[in-house]
């Protein structure tokens, strides 16, 4: 967790259009609200893709591993 904290909420501008490109369903609202908080991206993406929590974290951890 610590990584993510650093790499994404560190460089949360230039990673946000990463993010919006993989779930499009979040808004400019969405993500300035988020600020890089792993948490609530994961909750933002099981609210606007009724998914479940594990879904949602397995997605999470896809995107970012895709991110290296």
């Amino acid at each position: 967790m610590a990584d993510w904290k650093n790499r994404v909420e560190g460089n949360w501008n230039q990673l946000s259009g990463k993010v919006k490109e993989q779930w499009a369903k979040l808004t400019d609202d969405d993500l300035a609200q988020i600020k890089g908080n792993r948490q609530q991206l994961e909750g933002r993406i099981q609210e606007l893709y009724a998914t479940d929590q594990e879904t949602a974290k397995r997605q999470v951890d896809d995107w970012y591993k895709n991110q290296s």
